[in-house]
């Protein structure tokens, strides 16, 4: 028995190294690390080629070695409360890393030291709340903020001020940033003074800047949602560690429908 098994479920041959990088485990640079230095086995033949294509139905295992290199790679999802930044801190700041602490942790998973290198990847305001993922995994940094990342973000958010069709067309598809026209987004109203949005972009303080230019105040902000990763029942303040088929779900970036099992939302 491995100590990591992978069957590949796609329809044409593809190089192990690009594989498994769509599948979250592990950067190409990483597989063709792995490949070089022995570990990785194909129907239980050791792959020597980095070049080395996988066929559909073939199984993927890692020796103890491999396994072990992939265990060292963690990603928390974090439900960050108001009054913690997730950026460098300045003076009298409180990262939100400081959160992370045994009486916090939700299921399993190791204690995170001092010395742990996991750093947020994207940001979330101080006085903004909700889902934040910190990792030290080069692949789900570059899936979630990379220059080609296309993850929905989606945010609950209760403002002040009269909403109108007209201002949630501008939200929708309008408006200007710092002189650049944003990504179309998707607002709906859905509840009293209470705004769903989906992005696809993060510039800096957005929902907050797009509510301003329609002369609504944001008063609660809360990050529910980012690809399928899901803020759910996490509790404000707790944190859990993402296992690899949740990492897997998260680069493979369902869309909204797909993830609520029905057509496009009703707007209002």
């Amino acid at each position: 028995m491995s100590d990591f098994e992978k069957t590949f479920d796609g329809d044409e041959p593809v190089r192990v190294n690009k594989w498994l990088a769509q599948s979250g485990v592990c950067s190409r640079r990483e597989a063709e690390g792995l490949i070089t230095s022995g570990t990785v086995f194909i129907d239980g033949e050791k792959v020597e080629d980095a070049g080395r294509k996988i066929l559909p139905g073939q199984t993927l295992t890692l020796n103890r070695k491999g396994a072990e290199t992939l265990s060292s790679k963690r990603t928390i999802m974090l439900n960050k409360p108001v009054g913690f930044v997730s950026a460098t801190p300045e003076e009298d700041q409180i990262p939100a890393i400081r959160l992370l602490t045994n009486e916090n942790r939700v299921g399993k998973g190791a204690p995170v030291r001092g010395n742990d290198s996991l750093a947020p990847v994207g940001r979330l305001d101080q006085d903004s709340r909700g889902l934040l993922i910190l990792s030290d995994d080069g692949t789900v940094a570059k899936g979630v903020i990379g220059p080609d990342a296309d993850l929905e973000k989606e945010y609950i958010v209760r403002v002040r001020g009269k909403i109108t069709g007209k201002k949630l067309a501008l939200l929708r598809e309008g408006l200007e940033l710092d002189g650049r026209q944003l990504k179309p987004a998707r607002v709906t109203g859905i509840a009293d003074q209470t705004l769903r949005f989906v992005l696809r972009e993060g510039r800096n303080r957005q929902i907050r800047r797009m509510c301003d230019l329609v002369e609504l105040r944001v008063i609660d902000l809360v990050r529910v949602r980012i690809g399928a990763l899901k803020l759910g029942g996490l509790k404000e303040g707790c944190w859990k560690e993402l296992r690899s088929h949740e990492i897997e779900a998260l680069l493979r970036n369902p869309s909204l429908e797909e993830l609520r099992g029905k057509g496009p939302e009703n707007k209002r």
